[in-house]
């Protein structure tokens, strides 16, 4: 990707379905030169405008990262086979403890429970599963932007993008439902093929989807494949924070460049945060910079993605270029459970518990520790 194929993702963070007409002037090019660039992008999967439900519609503890350990030579179809489930935004291998890391959104704990025990841990060659409630997300990840725009012209794109209402309390209706679905394949979708889609009128497309966005129960993200973006580790740290300070601590750590979402678990790692680098070096510096600044903070483990297979309902290729689409939708938890030959679940073991491997797994695996 060349400089202007990432300051166009980046504007695009900004506001994803601004027109191209109010893009060229911060970019410095015409709008039909963008119009050309982003249908490359788009169409090559190095980039892609999604749509979320907001975690506002989320209740407590709705949003939990799962641990998977899978038998050896097991995990790549686990991994497939959760991606193609709708509440499973994210599936990544990673190192350290455990083989996958989901990120799971539902309508309630109990939907959760039911996800985890009835779907992934009756999946044949799954060993065990360790769930993460989030209580509180400090930074949710459509926050985050990529550094290839100057002051001059993110403040150009902020004059001009529309005002949001704020936060409004409340669950999105069933047509606004429609209308986010529809527009997961691809934010940028004009009203009139939404509507030709949906079976609506253009203006009560165009009312649906206004309101759900300027009142932050939804949300469009502008996404890249980040390897070919330059950005070349992602990972996870898992944090221990005092609990008079996590808020604050949580919600400093929230403002990090290197910080993409930042959530706080139930745990003895009560803090976890999906950080971004360009290189190895830059996870070490990051770590040694929080420590520097928190001292009170202890970490509890790190972690690196080996391989990205889902990211917010787009399932990925190695190099993080969407081939896919499984929009995300926490109302569908119960799809059709697989059962084990055996008749067994796994282990669904308490966060910080030790699993304990098949006796066939290999002797050691990388820790993920830098």
């Amino acid at each position: 990707m060349d400089e202007l194929d990432l300051a166009l993702v980046n504007a695009l963070q900004h506001d994803p379905r601004a027109p191209w007409a109010r893009l060229a002037r911060p970019l410095g090019v015409d709008a039909a030169t963008l119009s050309r660039r982003w249908a490359r992008l788009s169409a090559s999967g190095e980039a892609w405008v999604t749509s979320s439900a907001a975690p506002s519609q989320l209740d407590y503890g709705a949003f939990a990262l799962v641990e998977v350990g899978c038998l050896p030579g097991a995990n790549q179809r686990i991994a497939a086979e959760v991606a193609a489930d709708p509440c499973a935004g994210s599936v990544e291998h990673t190192t350290g403890n455990r083989d996958l890391l989901l990120t799971v959104s539902a309508m309630s704990v109990a939907a959760v429970s039911e996800y985890v025990l009835d779907r992934v841990g009756r999946i044949d060659g799954v060993t065990f599963t360790r769930t993460h409630l989030s209580h509180r997300l400090h930074r949710e990840a459509s926050r985050w932007r990529l550094d290839s725009l100057s002051q001059d012209q993110r403040r150009d794109l902020e004059r001009g993008a529309a005002a949001g209402g704020g936060q409004e309390p409340g669950p999105l209706r069933e047509d606004e439902v429609a209308v986010l679905l529809a527009l997961a394949p691809d934010g940028r979708r004009s009203h009139a093929a939404l509507a030709a889609e949906l079976g609506l009128s253009e203006a009560r497309v165009r009312r649906a989807l206004t309101g759900m966005l300027s009142s932050g129960r939804a949300v469009l993200r502008c996404e890249a494949a980040h390897w070919l973006a330059g950005w070349r580790v992602t990972g996870m740290l898992w944090l221990n924070v005092p609990p008079p300070r996590l808020r604050a601590v949580a919600d400093a750590i929230a403002t990090m460049r290197e910080a993409r979402m930042v959530c706080s678990v139930v745990g003895r790692a009560n803090l976890m945060v999906n950080v971004w680098v360009h290189g190895m070096r830059e996870l070490a510096a990051f770590q040694a910079r929080l420590a520097s600044l928190y001292p009170e903070i202890r970490i509890v483990e790190q972690s690196v993605t080996l391989k990205w297979v889902k990211r917010v309902g787009r399932l990925l290729d190695g190099e993080g270029r969407s081939v896919g689409c499984v929009p995300l939708d926490p109302r569908q938890t119960s799809p059709a459970v697989l059962g084990r030959p055996s008749g067994q679940r796994p282990q669904s073991l308490p966060e910080g518990r030790p699993a304990t491997k098949s006796p066939t797994a290999p002797a050691s695996r990388s820790t993920g520790r830098l």
